[in-house]
């Protein structure tokens, strides 16, 4: 079962936190969508992406 993210108290948690710094964000996205992730409908702001492994877990792409 994948976790809940953004985190609600009670639900399942992240197990890690992979932050990633990228020099250009959308071809970031692209090519982590191509390679299975998808985008998290939520987004916490316009310098960083969250993205769900195929298995459910969040990381994050930092513009550089």
């Amino acid at each position: 079962m994948p976790p809940v993210w953004p985190e609600e108290p009670g639900s399942r948690q992240k197990m890690l936190h992979l932050d990633l710094l990228v020099p250009d964000l959308a071809a970031a996205v692209r090519e982590a969508v191509a390679a299975g992730a998808t985008l998290a409908p939520e987004q916490p702001q316009d310098d960083v992406r969250v993205l769900l492994d195929p298995a459910g877990h969040p990381f994050c792409v930092f513009l550089q």
